[in-house]
């Protein structure tokens, strides 16, 4: 019981108002049981939430991972590969992180974990497109 119900309950008891105490003191016990309804469906959204977030991070990755492997197949130099390697695996060891996050239950903080990790890989994707181009031509 919220401490303000409890002392109205017991201030009813006091006055020997039998009902009045019973009355506040089960209003009091269904407020507790809402908010813990509350409480368990909002750790369920934000499960969710967190869990979408961990996929939709993860596909990013498995995209750029991708894309580092055909440039890496197609004999694009290593030099060239560095940084977006580096970047990639950064963002790897980051959405490791969130998904220990998740496995701790804090949902909450799990997606802008997620988020972050997987920030940088638009630019290390573009990097690895612009490594893999073929080097224009010059006319003569």
């Amino acid at each position: 019981m919220p401490p303000a119900q409890t002392s109205n309950a017991r201030d009813a008891v006091t006055q020997h108002d039998y009902r009045l105490a019973l009355d506040r003191a089960l209003d009091s016990r269904e407020r507790a049981q809402n908010a813990a309804k509350q409480a368990a469906d909002g750790k369920a959204t934000a499960r969710t939430d967190a869990d979408r977030a961990l996929t939709a991070a993860q596909t990013a990755l498995n995209e750029a991972d991708a894309k580092l492997k055909a440039a890496e197949a197609g004999k694009v130099s290593a030099r060239l590969l560095a940084e977006p390697r580096k970047t990639i695996d950064t963002a790897r060891s980051a959405l490791q992180e969130a998904r220990s996050t998740f496995e701790q239950g804090n949902y909450l903080a799990v997606a802008a974990k997620a988020t972050a990790a997987t920030a940088s890989l638009p630019a290390a994707s573009e990097a690895i497109a612009t490594a893999a181009a073929p080097p224009a031509r010059r006319r003569r």
